[in-house]
């Protein structure tokens, strides 16, 4: 008698679903590539494509810590699944409000809220579930796998999509990506998907929702160097967000709306996570985690960002985009297998999703200010006395004052490393003991 068919679990569950994902990421980077280019055609400000990014951080922030209790409540493969339709759903009400003439700018803002709200529990439950399903000494390599999959989107996403925009328009971008979040949530069905057993931590977190939301910060606020560390991240993005979410109006308005210059430079951001994934999944990271965070932070911000505002022609900025991306999977790579190394499995919805808010909430500031800088100070100071005296260096023309903007926003940034670096608890975190260590 033929025994039926086992569903895949452990690392081929990992790589199905890995496989799954990077389906549904390409087609959703197509979609935000092509409403990217509607929205500034549309408004022509940095602000507004500032506020696309807000709506889509500040929920996904906002709520973790929720996010994370319930997570380590509920099955993790129907938190997968229900984050994947969620996203999707939002983005059939944008192409049916499209096709029927009526969509508008603030639609953009409702729907990433929404899908920003289910991506909060997204990245608990996914990461949770990988620790399960990955042995701990691949944890490093198959967080690069992950952050491969995002920069080999990031590459193709927007050169396809500025190919299918002229073929089959936005319409069809976003009917794409539709198709493609069914293909992810098939994927998640099909697969084991593990449930982690009970942890010392875990009975001794065990309360009511409020009490196991909070529970997370409680750990980490413990754990000093643990804290320190998310500190440092919160350095990082607050200045790396506030540059990132420049880079589509500095090149717009430097190129004339140059649809194809804007790709390249995508792409490049790609290409430059791409290499850095590449090396994650083959090296692993450092033996101490900590020094991929660190340097990687000073590396992504000096050599990346800091160009990439400096430029004013595509080379320079393609150039800059590489190298800002390429740091990028050491330091969450390196991170990630830090914290999965540290923390019980059955605690990791919790104590992952109050990371994740430590870390972000300085994010959708960052994204906020940002625009408003750009569009109100920078930009009209760069067509006069600030254009006078740094116009040998940045130009006076569209775009000269973001990139002011994004060089001040890097070298700003360098110093979340260099903080990480002078403070003890920080520099020495990989001493703590792995959570299937009994501690010293």
């Amino acid at each position: 008698m033929q025994r039926p068919m086992q569903p895949p679990a452990g690392m081929a569950a990992f790589s199905w679903i890995w496989a799954g994902q990077f389906v549904s990421l390409l087609a959703s980077g197509m979609t935000r590539f092509a409403l990217t280019i509607w929205a500034f055609q549309e408004t022509g400000q940095a602000t507004a494509l500032a506020l696309v990014g807000f709506f889509a951080f500040a929920p996904t922030v906002l709520f973790s810590p929720l996010a994370g209790a319930l997570v380590d409540r509920w099955n993790r493969k129907l938190v997968l699944i229900l984050s994947d339709l969620a996203a999707g759903l939002a983005t059939v009400a944008l192409l049916l409000l499209y096709n029927a003439g009526e969509l508008q700018i603030w639609h953009l803002y409702v729907a990433n809220a929404i899908a920003g709200i289910f991506e909060a529990f997204q990245f608990p439950a996914f990461s949770a579930a990988m620790s399960l399903m990955v042995p701990q000494q691949h944890y490093g390599r198959a967080n690069g796998l992950v952050a491969l999959t995002e920069a080999a989107t990031g590459i193709a996403a927007p050169l396809l999509a500025g190919i299918l925009l002229a073929w089959i328009g936005l319409r069809g971008v976003m009917a794409i990506d539709v198709v493609t979040f069914v293909l992810a949530v098939a994927v998640v069905l099909l697969v084991t998907v593990p449930q982690p057993g009970r942890s010392e931590e875990g009975r001794a977190a065990a309360g009511g929702l409020w009490a196991e939301s909070f529970y997370g910060f409680r750990y980490i606020w413990e754990r000093k160097g643990l804290l320190g560390v998310q500190l440092t991240f919160a350095i990082s993005n607050f200045f790396d967000s506030s540059a990132m979410v420049l880079v589509a109006p500095l090149v717009l308005a430097r190129t004339q709306n140059s649809e194809l210059q804007l790709g390249t430079v995508q792409s490049a951001l790609g290409l430059g996570g791409l290499a850095g994934g590449l090396l994650m999944s083959v090296w692993g990271g450092p033996k101490r985690r900590i020094h991929g965070v660190l340097l990687g932070f000073i590396g992504s911000s000096l050599l990346g960002i800091v160009p990439l505002g400096l430029g004013q022609g595509l080379w320079i900025w393609a150039a800059g985009a590489f190298l800002a991306a390429f740091f990028i999977p050491l330091i969450n790579g390196s991170n990630q297998a830090l914290w999965q190394s540290k923390v019980a499995p059955d605690v990791q919805g919790r104590v992952f999703a109050a990371r994740r808010l430590i870390a972000q909430l300085s994010g959708p500031p960052g994204l906020l200010l940002a625009g408003l800088l750009a569009d109100s100070v920078f930009e009209p100071a760069m067509q006069g006395g600030l254009g006078e005296l740094l116009g040998p260096l940045f130009g006076t023309g569209p775009g000269a004052g973001i990139g002011v903007l994004v060089v001040l926003a890097g070298l700003l940034g360098i110093s979340a490393g260099a903080v990480g670096y002078a403070i003890p608890a920080i520099r020495r975190v990989d001493d703590l003991p792995d959570h299937n260590q009994a501690s010293p």
